[in-house]
């Protein structure tokens, strides 16, 4: 009860402070190791379907490839180039990262408590009544982050990289927000709890509406630059679109972001269409 019972249900004031605490740093490590092991299923299964290795030297079947690239990054000469737009240069990776990492703050993991409809029992760091207003709002910000790498890198290349990912993601955010308005209309609710709910109560609503399912799940592809979507990694420009002239950590930041988003979409799939926790 200390972990979940919102102090107007009759929960500890403090216990529910600490459990969040804990709650928090149990979805920020998660969603970590969630992103590197994306990393390395994404670069084994690539392998796979184009008839090549992949990595497979350090560790079983190159598992501990992520933390090897992590030792890189970390050490790794941090070179700012002389030409960046310096704070908007340092800050556009934070703008990208954040917002995927904090959208996990309304993902329901747990439903009512039986016997007692009145206590709502949330493992959601935030249970608020607007969650998929929230969703929509804080991944939108993640546009900024793009352009404003691109932009402050003053780089031709980078500028371009930036215009077109910032293009592809608010394209794309336009279908995947029509596609969540039939859920909000089924479920008469902008409540992630509530979505799970009616979806226990009646069906999931990958079957109730199966256009807006594969409409959402293709606007999630697009918006995390997943295949045939990798239009912002611009590889037939031989460089990285947007963060060509970051390096170290911070380009790690901008990597990381994109597989957290892939964590989140896949989270936002299940609670939206697939039932949710249940």
């Amino acid at each position: 009860d200390w972990l979940s019972l919102h102090p107007d249900h009759g929960g500890d004031t403090v216990g529910w402070v600490v459990g969040r605490a804990v709650l928090i740093f149990v979805i920020v490590d998660v969603t970590l190791v969630m992103a590197a092991l994306l990393v390395w299923a994404e670069r084994r299964v690539s392998a796979w379907m184009q008839d090549r290795l992949g990595p497979n030297r350090v560790g079983p079947q190159g598992l501990l490839q992520p933390i090897a690239d992590l030792g890189k990054f970390i050490f790794k000469e941090d070179f700012d180039p002389g030409h960046v737009n310096r704070w908007m240069y340092l800050i556009a990776p934070l703008i990208a990262m954040v917002p995927a990492l904090i959208t996990f703050a309304v993902i329901p993991y747990t439903g009512r408590v039986e016997g007692d409809p009145s206590a709502w029992v949330s493992w959601a760091v935030a249970d608020v009544n607007i969650g998929i207003l929230y969703i929509l709002a804080i991944t939108s910000l993640a546009v900024y982050g793009l352009a404003l790498g691109g932009w402050a890198s003053n780089s031709k290349y980078s500028l371009l990289g930036g215009v077109r990912s910032s293009a592809q993601m608010i394209s794309y955010e336009l279908s995947l927000g029509l596609a969540v308005v039939s859920v909000v209309l089924l479920s008469s609710s902008l409540h992630l709890g509530d979505i799970v709910a009616y979806q226990a109560n009646t069906t999931w609503f990958a079957f109730q509406q199966p256009v807006a399912f594969f409409i959402f799940l293709v606007s999630a592809y697009a918006e995390t630059n997943r295949l045939p979507f990798d239009l912002p990694e611009a590889e037939s420009e031989l460089v990285a679109g947007y963060h060509t002239e970051y390096s170290a950590m911070k380009f790690a930041a901008f990597f990381l972001a994109e597989y957290v988003n892939m964590f989140v979409g896949s989270a936002l799939v299940v609670t939206l269409f697939c039932g949710g926790w249940t």
